[in-house]
């Protein structure tokens, strides 16, 4: 990816955290002494006297994204960066993230090496998840589209019974589920929902997809690896239960019995700048390895 001159710069930052808005506060003074314009969400705008734009504005504009907070911070601006691989440093509040990979004492001089453009970027996937609505008269029509860096879940809802799910990938029959939802994660996301269900961990830059299913009734329904070039279709096979779509853990949507939900890599990727601490070292941090 070419790199360009690095003219405005986004932050995001976590509003309940006061270190968060701090640091912001210093960042935003020393990029404006080096003359980069800095630009801010309404609520912190203020205090970082920056201008005040919405995510998806900064997303549209900014020339470097930087993320003061931790990995859902980081995922909370990934989704809105389509069709622009800005680059996104993120800076962890605590020690490393697994997104958010850059510690509070090397964010300005992380930054200053994006600025020098030294640097380099990991482009991770991103699914892109259609739900296809059937109308009543017997029609269909995609109607909502989303989009997650981390992960898409199909939910049961609160209260009701186990889901029965079919899959199809890449045109053909792939599985039925009975379980309590699916998770079909990024490599990025391995390391997220799917491990806690028992998914595998994906070094972040390989192009896959895991399936991994929440609680499933079958215990042979293991969790699975598949090319990310496949498309996925997810159906309900109860006509009496509804499901919950999840993106990211942050957006939802509910999905009827009647609708499909095709989950497919996106045509862009998100770039996040590349840490100076390699993957393993991050692993072994975050996973108390030793």
């Amino acid at each position: 990816m070419a790199k360009q001159t690095i003219k405005s710069v986004g932050l995001i930052v976590r509003r309940d955290r006061p270190e968060a808005l701090a640091i912001g506060i210093k960042l935003c003074n020393w990029l404006r002494s080096e003359g980069v314009t800095t630009l801010a969400e309404a609520e912190a705008a203020a205090a970082l006297e920056s201008a005040p734009m919405t995510k998806s504005e900064i997303a549209r504009v900014a020339d470097l994204i930087v993320v003061l907070g931790g990995d859902g911070t980081l995922l909370s601006i990934a989704r809105f960066m389509e069709g622009r691989e800005t680059p996104i440093l993120g800076v962890n509040l605590g020690g490393l993230g697994f997104l958010t990979e850059a510690t509070i004492d090397e964010a300005q001089a992380s930054i200053a090496r994006v600025l020098a453009g030294d640097y380099d970027v990991d482009r991770r996937i991103t699914l892109e998840a259609v739900v296809r609505r059937t109308m009543e008269d017997g029609s269909t029509r995609n109607s909502e589209k989303f989009r997650a860096l981390n992960d898409v879940v199909i939910n049961k809802r609160p209260v009701g019974r186990m889901l029965d799910l079919e899959v199809t990938a890449a045109g053909e029959n792939f599985c039925s589920y009975r379980a309590d939802g699916l998770i079909m994660a990024t490599p990025t996301g391995s390391t997220g929902y799917a491990l806690s269900a028992g998914g595998p961990i994906v070094y972040p830059t390989l192009e896959v997809i895991v399936l991994a299913p929440i609680c499933p009734h079958t215990l042979s329904n293991r969790p699975v690896v598949l090319p990310d070039s496949f498309e996925l279709e997810v159906r309900i096979k109860d006509p009496d239960h509804d499901a919950t779509l999840v993106l990211d853990g942050q957006e939802a949507a509910l999905v009827g019995a009647a609708d499909t939900t095709i989950i497919r890599k996106c045509r862009n990727a998100v770039a996040l700048v590349r840490s100076p601490h390699p993957y393993f070292e991050i692993w072994r941090d975050k996973l108390h390895w030793g």
